[in-house]
């Protein structure tokens, strides 16, 4: 499947562009930040009245995997943090500064469900207005470890596609790159 087929042309929307009402002083020099538009067509952004810094409230890259069995059973985690607490997810999360999404795919694969994996390709990339974190989802197979729950999950558990407890799922991104799964979407060289 062609990448180009599947761009969307981005739509500024000023509702989309939460920002946190908790920011109010600038990082720089204490000042109190204030909503400005600076371009004409951009969202408002918080700008600080005595120094004048933009702050740019940067988005969070979380990743995930949907990881298989020899007997095409889908690995899922009970969460026991919020969000989603009590929720099923698969294993995943934050990427961290200076890693790489592909590196920080295999280690929350091992911290949350104890499984070594290999990266089989790209289901797709979640992003939903006004969500702070962009979801990067790969396909993944065991090559190694047991699955068990690990410090964030309260039970890890194989589900046949067709028993997956879709009504009990922690995120959005979730179910849809499950069901992305499902559907056979993948880009094998995007790894």
């Amino acid at each position: 499947m062609d990448i180009d087929s599947h761009y969307i042309r981005p739509v500024i929307d000023p509702q989309v562009h939460v920002h946190d009402p908790a920011l109010r002083f600038c990082s720089s020099c204490g000042g109190p930040l204030a909503l400005k538009t600076l371009k004409e067509g951009e969202p408002a952004r918080p700008v600080c009245t005595r120094c004048g810094q933009v702050v740019y409230l940067d988005p969070k890259v979380a990743v995930g995997t949907v990881i298989t069995d020899e007997d095409g059973r889908i690995a899922l985690v009970r969460r026991s943090i919020e969000p989603g607490y009590g929720k099923w997810v698969f294993p995943g999360g934050y990427v961290d500064r200076g890693e790489a999404p592909v590196v920080a795919a295999v280690r929350e694969a091992r911290e949350e469900a104890c499984l070594d994996i290999r990266l089989d390709g790209l289901i797709n990339i979640y992003a939903y207005a006004g969500a702070v974190p962009i979801v990067i989802v790969y396909k993944a197979s065991v090559v190694g470890g047991t699955l068990d729950a690990a410090d964030e999950s309260l039970e890890a558990a194989w589900f046949v596609p067709d028993d997956v407890p879709w009504s009990d799922l922690a995120f959005r991104s979730t179910r849809d790159a499950l069901r992305d799964h499902g559907r056979g979407l993948l880009h094998p060289d995007l790894v």
